[in-house]
């Protein structure tokens, strides 16, 4: 039985320019490096970057991406640095909770985002289009 995530690992073009993002920008912990992988964590996630040759070169059309838990407090701050850092929006909010969708410098759709499981759920009790299991 599935119990949770083990970890995600992400191709990446350029491994030096995308640990500098998760590093610097995201702020993930460095834990360690090789020739063409890296791994960090992510709060409790562990999270790795690889170096891939095959790598698409631009976002794919779908919605598919990862969101990363963000404290309300500071959500801000961060919205505020990735912004600053020059990433590309992907879609504006509409859900509850604040998030922010945008692009890695590989074209990985991310979000950061401050809400929870409970409230989202919360928020669609009104759907009548909405089915709980």
């Amino acid at each position: 039985m599935i119990r949770g995530f083990s970890h995600i690992t992400l191709s990446v073009r350029d491994i030096e320019e995308s640990f500098l993002f998760y590093k610097d920008t995201l702020g993930f912990r460095p834990l360690m490096r090789r020739e063409k992988s890296i791994y960090f964590l992510a709060g409790d996630l562990w999270f790795c970057i690889e170096e891939d040759s095959e790598l698409r070169v631009s976002s794919l059309p779908e919605y598919s991406h990862i969101a990363f838990y963000v404290e309300p407090m500071d959500f801000s701050v961060l919205e505020e640095k990735l912004i600053n850092s020059g990433v590309e929006k992907f879609k504006e909010n509409s859900s509850p909770g604040d998030s922010l969708y945008f692009l890695d410098p590989n074209g990985h759709k991310l979000e950061i985002h401050s809400g929870n499981l409970r409230d989202r759920l919360a928020h669609y009790q009104e759907d009548d289009k909405a089915h709980f299991f």
